[in-house]
């Protein structure tokens, strides 16, 4: 079997889309007879701690279904002090460094990015030691932050990360990108780099969905996932406008805004939003059964980013509201996957919200079918990595 190493700041048992899609890649190599090895940090995310089996250790392997798993020492936080948080990344990117150096690594090495300092380390050693580099880009960094505002634009940070992203631009060997913004923008700096789009898609092995159906109850809407500040669920919280409408919102997940949103819940006198905490994914797609749409916000439009939960859902066979701009608004359109409303515009969120609201459950039932349907045809994980295989990307 041919070894393959991939670099990752999460992995499961972590949570969250970012580690999924990465467990994804890896099993999908394995089933197509690569031996897949994982390295990446002591397990800590979202909370920002140490889970229980991992405290007190400096590293630990594992095998996790067939993938072998290298986890190193991390000072894991996700504080919003931004000194805290890259003495956080400096820790794990150290010993990331100095494993790459002085341990034999295969010839072929995915790397993710971001975080931006993560992968130039990375590319830096293994550039030295004359890899195979396929850099795996899911975000657009620097260039995210400045719309997020975590950055500001000129500033010493700001260039210090733009001279990363070219770094890693020019060294790796290819790259994939999660979207065509993506491809675009590194094109833009690097026109000759080979560029392949990689989706996140997901890998549910259902033959057909659970349409289960609760007449005479109201349209459930859901947010799974991280709740933090590029998604904007406690804005959502604050500005969404369920009063007299058939519907409600349950929301799934852990982040820097969980305590916000408990607290707006407990004070609303009109019960409408429903806050469930974080569940793993098995717990989670057997919970979210007996709701009905999927929603997809994120606070600003980012150019490059497409929520993998478009994917991820559409493949349930639930209808999408989407509300983050950009590419996603595209793929939402084509497929004809839900809705979609202005990023950041709550007054057309609200506007579809009210049509929502009219919809009867076997329409709902209808439109599921529809969308899983299309999700089982355009949404393959199987056939993205068997046409990357055959174009000699790994």
């Amino acid at each position: 079997m041919e070894e393959i190493l991939i670099i990752s700041n999460y992995y499961p048992p972590e949570k969250g889309a970012a580690a999924n899609r990465i467990e994804q890649l890896a099993l999908k190599l394995h089933q197509n007879n690569y031996s897949v090895s994982v390295i990446c940090p002591l397990g800590n995310y979202p909370k920002g701690e140490l889970f229980p089996e991992y405290k007190g250790k400096f590293s630990v392997t594992e095998n996790r279904d067939n993938i072998n798993v290298k986890r190193l020492w991390i000072y894991p936080s996700v504080s919003k002090n931004l000194l805290v948080r890259i003495i956080s990344v400096l820790s794990f990117s150290l010993s990331l460094f100095f494993y790459l150096l002085f341990k034999k690594t295969p010839k072929k090495v995915i790397v993710q990015s971001p975080p931006l300092l993560l992968s130039f380390i990375s590319v830096l050693v293994l550039s030295l030691k004359n890899k195979k580099i396929i850099l795996n880009i899911s975000d657009l960094w620097p260039m995210a932050a400045i719309e997020l505002k975590a950055l500001k634009k000129d500033s010493l940070s700001h260039k210090f990360s733009l001279f990363l992203e070219r770094f890693i631009y020019k060294k790796a060997t290819l790259i994939l990108g999660q979207s065509n913004e993506i491809i675009e923008h590194v094109h833009t700096i690097f026109p000759q780099k080979d560029c392949f789009l990689y989706r996140n898609f997901p890998d549910h092995k259902i033959a057909n969905p659970e349409l289960s159906i609760e007449e005479n109850q109201p349209v459930k809407i859901f947010y799974a996932g991280l709740l933090g500040i590029a998604q904007g669920v406690f804005e959502l919280c604050q500005k969404i406008d369920l009063k007299g409408l058939n519907l409600e919102l349950h929301i799934f997940g852990d982040g820097a805004e969980k305590s916000q949103i408990e607290a707006l819940i407990s004070s609303q006198n009109e019960n409408k939003i429903f806050f469930h905490g974080m569940v793993d994914r098995k717990e989670l797609h057997q919970r979210i059964q007996s709701l009905d749409i999927a929603i997809v916000p994120l606070k600003t439009r980012i150019y490059g980013s497409v929520p993998s939960k478009i994917f991820e859902y559409g493949s349930l066979g639930f209808p999408i509201i989407y509300f983050g701009g950009g590419e996603g608004e595209t793929i939402v359109n084509d497929h004809n996957l839900g809705w979609v409303a202005a990023v950041g515009n709550y007054e057309d969120l609200n506007r579809e919200l009210k049509l929502i609201s009219k919809l009867s459950k076997s329409e709902l039932k209808d439109m599921k079918q529809q969308i899983f349907n299309e999700s089982q045809s355009e949404f393959n994980l199987d056939k993205q990595i068997r046409l990357l295989i055959e174009k000699g990307v790994f």
